[in-house]
């Protein structure tokens, strides 16, 4: 049973929630994964990482950890602005709160 689903559709990383469950469950299911897809090289890194798609406040920390040195920014889609949002960075060319198509 998945209760995460996280899927790579370059150049975004796609999350969602699978089947219900709580969130102790949830963010070890997310982790697994992103585990599994950095092990395997799917998620190797580089300059910018989109990330779109709905998660707890206690997922979105597990991706974050996950994923933050691995990129040299990390935005994620806000729906509103119809934009990404950067939200992590290591890199001087982008600021955090920097809008991207």
């Amino acid at each position: 049973m998945t209760t995460f689903k996280i899927e790579w559709l370059d150049p975004v990383l796609k999350i969602g929630f699978g089947e219900p469950a709580q969130n102790d469950q949830i963010v070890q299911d997310a982790a697994q994964c992103l585990d599994q897809m950095i092990a395997s090289g799917q998620l190797s890194g580089g300059a910018l990482l989109k990330i779109n798609g709905p998660a707890s406040l206690p997922v979105a920390f597990v991706i974050a950890h996950k994923v933050a040195h691995l990129y040299g920014a990390v935005a994620c889609f806000d729906p509103k602005l119809a934009r990404y949002v950067v939200c992590i960075t290591h890199d001087p060319a982008r600021k955090l709160g920097d809008l991207i198509p």
